[in-house]
């Protein structure tokens, strides 16, 4: 009876061991800012741009040769695989129908998408990053913001389940005696 006692409670220490090593490794973002040795880990290759707000956009920048703004525009909606179909005609995005409004929109699309690095907002030099956000009208141009909500709600649900299933390692350790 003792050994199986003994092995019930290493067990259950393994177990805790590696629930407190996921629950550390998975410390919300807005606790690690509390941390004083804190240093941010930025992403590939270029880093995080994100204005310290936390919210940018990715427009096309004025001035820039049509060609290059129509060939940076055919890219992201090709290549890039942005999603293009609210600048289609009839879409929310499609009025003003000017070149600059709808690279403007795929550009932001891209950026979002893409990790809010200096390279996904680039297009050879015809797109710039901007604090204003250019959403008009019907024309809803995405943010990084809506996206890192999304994630922080998975990862609340990812602790909880957890903790649920080393409740259920530890009752079963415990029923198995």
């Amino acid at each position: 009876m003792i050994k199986k006692h003994n092995l019930l409670i290493f067990f259950c220490l393994e177990a805790m061991k590696c629930y407190w090593a996921d629950a550390v490794r998975f410390v919300p973002v807005q606790e690690k800012a509390d941390i004083t040795n804190y240093q941010p880990v930025l992403t590939p290759p270029e880093g995080n741009t994100t204005f310290l707000d936390g919210t940018s956009w990715c427009v096309a920048r004025p001035g820039v040769s049509q060609g290059d703004l129509q060939d940076a525009l055919d890219w992201a909606c090709g290549m890039g695989k942005t999603n293009c179909g609210p600048i289609k005609s009839g879409g929310p995005c499609f009025e003003p129908n000017t070149l600059l409004s709808h690279a403007s929109f795929a550009f932001n699309s891209y950026y979002q998408q893409n990790g809010n690095s200096d390279i996904a907002c680039n297009f050879g030099g015809t797109a710039t990053l901007t604090q204003r956000n250019p959403s008009y009208g019907k024309c809803s141009y995405s943010t990084s913001e809506s996206l890192r909500a999304s994630a922080s709600a998975l990862s609340r649900y990812k602790q909880r389940f957890r903790r649920w299933k080393l409740s259920g390692i530890l009752l079963l350790l415990y029923l198995g005696c």
